[in-house]
């Protein structure tokens, strides 16, 4: 049996959930790179295919945020964050070698990472190297619930490390934009860079984002729990909407690629020459951060979580940021689009690699 069925099982003490979930998932969960795949070709095709479609997706927003793309991850979203225990969120938030490993990774570790290799790669192409700079700024909120669900991640420690990188990216985004920008190229006598973004447009993009699916979640649990009980909540309601998060993500890749298609398919060259820092990023963050994680001793499940909490990128922030800084069809916004063409796939990859590694860290009962 696969072990990412697995994943949309309420909890890891509900027993007779997993039999129904798996029977009535393992086909969407078991082909889930090839439905990944797919929808990353059907929005790739749409974007260039279908005049005028990029153009009406973009024009269906309120105040700068893509209702369909907001759509699609709030759907994903909701089911993996109704499923947090929230009553043992105490048992996370009192791990320090966690919480500090992922405030190092993510805000010392990961901005700087990103700021080497767009210099090492991409010396020649200023703009494309600034829009790294950008992604590797803006940590993941939002997809990384569901690449840690899929790797059997603990769902309690993400819902504590994505909020907790919520409120340092309001706080800490622009001063490290600044820093890594401005500040840092000129101690090191580079080209210097500014950044424009107001503390609002990124304080909104985290309500929005996680904000409106957290609440839901919490709520979800809260009133299920309290009107039929934990046992219904777990084996009755949570596989009635645990499908919605991988449809959800589907949906999000699909209007992604449609908007970007064209510029995507458009300047192969450019997007290979920005997917090789991208790809180093991932399995340098990655790797890097599960190996932490055994190291801090810390067991699978938040091992897992360390590493994709570090690994993955907030794109939807990160184009925003480029776009309304240096213009929608600046090397910057495109540096951005390209961010999701290669964290999809290079992350279904790294929750796969992560199963194994369960297996032999964790070896499961046939």
């Amino acid at each position: 049996m696969s072990d990412i069925p697995r994943t949309a099982v309420a909890s890891d003490t509900a027993d007779g959930a997993a039999a129904v979930v798996v029977g009535r998932l393992s086909m969407l969960d078991r082909l889930l790179p090839v439905w990944i795949a797919a929808a990353m070709a059907a929005g790739l095709v749409a974007g260039r295919a279908i005049p005028g479609l990029g153009s009406a997706l973009e024009a269906v927003q309120v105040d700068g945020i893509s209702l369909p793309i907001a759509l699609g991850l709030l759907v994903m979203m909701y089911p993996v964050l109704a499923k947090v225990r929230y009553d043992r969120l105490d048992t996370v938030t009192g791990d320090r070698r966690l919480l500090i490993s992922s405030l190092v990774l993510n805000w010392l570790l990961g901005p700087a990472v990103m700021f080497a290799l767009a210099w090492i790669f991409l010396p020649d192409l200023p703009a494309y190297r600034t829009g790294l700079i950008i992604v590797g700024l803006a940590r993941c909120i939002a997809m990384v619930v569901i690449w840690n669900d899929l790797a059997c991640g603990d769902r309690e420690a993400a819902a504590v490390l994505v909020a907790l990188n919520s409120v340092f990216q309001v706080i800490a985004f622009s001063g490290l934009g600044w820093f890594y920008l401005s500040v840092l190229p000129g101690w090191l006598g580079l080209p210097q860079a500014e950044l424009d973004v107001s503390t609002w447009d990124i304080a909104r993009s985290v309500l929005i984002f996680l904000g409106v699916p957290l609440v839901a979640g919490y709520l979800t649990r809260r009133l299920g729990e309290k009107a039929k009980g934990r046992h219904w909540y777990e084996t009755r309601f949570l596989p009635k909407i645990g499908p919605a998060a991988l449809w959800g993500l589907l949906f999000t890749i699909v209007i992604l690629f449609a908007l970007q298609g064209e510029a995507i398919t458009s300047q192969p060259f450019d997007v290979a020459r920005i997917a090789l820092p991208l790809l180093a990023y991932f399995a340098i963050m990655w790797c890097g951060s599960f190996a932490l994680g055994r190291l801090a001793g810390l067991g699978y499940a938040r091992t897992a979580t360390l590493a994709f909490t570090a690994a993955g990128n907030n794109f939807d922030l990160a184009i925003a940021v480029a776009i309304a800084t240096f213009g929608l069809t600046s090397g910057q916004a495109l540096a951005g689009v390209v961010g999701p063409l290669i964290e999809v796939p290079a992350l279904v990859s790294l929750v796969y690699l992560s199963l194994a590694l369960r297996r032999r860290i964790q070896p499961q009962p046939a």
